[in-house]
């Protein structure tokens, strides 16, 4: 049976059970499953015991409950809150005003938490009200909070960087310090983007309430202490060499239990509930990657990849046409996956082909958190989209509408690293050299 026909059965078994609502890891597996009997001779049980075992059991992916734990300990606090009344004061005179408190929100928050969907839905509880009580337009509220809630993805620590270093056996340490100034380019286009629609629709911005002298801009500033003392414990500790990607998260862990506590939020019930809601998060992800791992052995064995390697890099296309079209397929998926699913089923057939271009696999990393993240805010399957919708009431479509800019500065930012890649590189290599 020729290739062609092989993958088209394979992918039609695989949307034939995600549509019949079958968990992505259970789907995953079955297709690699129906693979392994039907066209290998290997026994398909055994590969998927050994297989599902081998990753399930991976040091490397301990990082991950601890960095779910954490940011679910952190959504429980008043952090978030604090945070807002924090930086209020200081925007008084930027064009834009509050509506910047969403992207620099985003961006310290996306600093303790690694999730996308967490970032936007924290800073959303406190900044839409907020925002809207003070009269800001809602459309470039949801808009700017969309497009910032990526920033989870993005700013280290980062679950699906975790994934991809390893599915790509890249280290997640370097992954994590190559995101920051990605990270920080993306929200300055965000908040760049802010300030010229406040330049052309002056009357939009309301008035200040009050103006605040720079002693109480200082005052107000104490709220952000915590925060900023977390991030400087889990960055830090990994940026100085001092600890691993696990060992910053279990001091995350740590840090965000103390905070917690010193604010009077921690309690056995927000205890309890913050341990079950990583459980059940990492569960999720866990079961996708033990169905991913088998799936990308059972390709390995119908030789799959092998020939879709060969088969694109008989295409002779250019690093930077292979960028693009893998640009073009991964927001394509992602109007139908998450991100974390998409990396884990595409990697195995899509790392060789890169490779044998000659493109860095940390920058590779670093490119594909971003084109997930613009997939994020895709419809039908967008996740901020989807927290969006159950914040605010409004129509997917609606909410889709007003965060087209943020998704044209993504567009913008992965052009930028294209160009520049010493934006990714940088920072690792000082890491390396010290």
């Amino acid at each position: 049976m020729s290739d062609g026909l092989v993958t088209g059965l394979l992918i039609v078994a695989l949307f034939a059970l995600l549509g019949s609502g079958v968990w992505i890891g259970l789907a995953l597996a079955g297709v690699a499953w129906i693979g392994m009997e039907l066209f290998s001779s290997r026994p398909a049980g055994d590969a998927m015991a050994v297989t599902i075992w081998g990753s399930a059991s991976s040091w490397t992916l301990t990082a991950l409950p601890l960095f779910c734990w954490m940011g679910e300990i952190l959504f429980r606090t008043r952090l978030s809150e604090d945070m807002f009344r924090g930086l209020a004061p200081w925007l008084e005179r930027v064009p834009g005003r509050l509506l910047h408190t969403n992207i620099i929100g985003c961006t310290i928050f996306a600093a303790v938490s690694g999730s996308s969907a967490a970032t936007c839905a924290t800073i959303g509880k406190m900044t839409l009200p907020e925002l809207k009580a003070r009269g800001y337009p809602e459309g470039i509220t949801i808009g700017t909070l969309a497009g910032a809630g990526t920033l989870g993805l993005l700013i280290p620590p980062s679950i699906i960087m975790i994934v991809y270093g390893v599915t790509a056996n890249v280290s997640i340490a370097q992954l994590f310090i190559a995101g920051v100034m990605p990270g920080v380019l993306l929200a300055a286009l965000f908040s760049g983007y802010i300030v010229v629609w406040a330049l052309l629709h002056p009357g939009e911005v309301p008035a200040i309430a009050e103006r605040t002298t720079l002693a109480q801009k200082l005052y107000a500033s104490r709220h952000l202490i915590p925060v900023l003392l977390l991030i400087g414990l889990v960055l830090g500790s990994i940026y100085a060499g001092l600890a691993t990607a696990t060992e910053a998260a279990a001091f995350g862990v740590v840090g965000s239990l103390a905070i917690s506590a010193a604010q009077g939020s921690l309690s056995r019930r927000t205890f309890a509930a913050s341990l079950m809601g990583a459980t059940r998060l990492y569960c999720m992800i866990a079961l996708i990657l033990a169905g991913a791992a088998f799936l990308t052995l059972a390709m390995g064995y119908i030789g799959l990849p092998r020939h879709l390697a060969e088969w694109i890099g008989s295409l002779g296309l250019s690093p930077f046409a292979l960028v693009v079209a893998l640009a073009a397929f991964y927001i394509l998926l992602g109007c139908f996956l998450d991100g974390i699913s998409m990396v884990v089923l595409t990697m195995g057939v899509i790392l060789p082909t890169v490779e044998k271009v000659g493109i860095d696999l940390l920058w590779f990393g670093i490119f594909v958190v971003v084109v997930v993240e613009m997939a994020q805010i895709t419809p039908p399957v967008g996740f901020n989209l989807f927290v969006l919708q159950g914040m605010t009431g409004r129509q997917i479509t609606w909410i889709a509408r007003n965060t087209v800019p943020m998704f044209v500065l993504m567009a913008a930012a992965v052009l930028l690293i294209w160009f520049v890649p010493e934006l990714v590189t940088f920072l690792p290599r000082q890491m390396k050299m010290g």
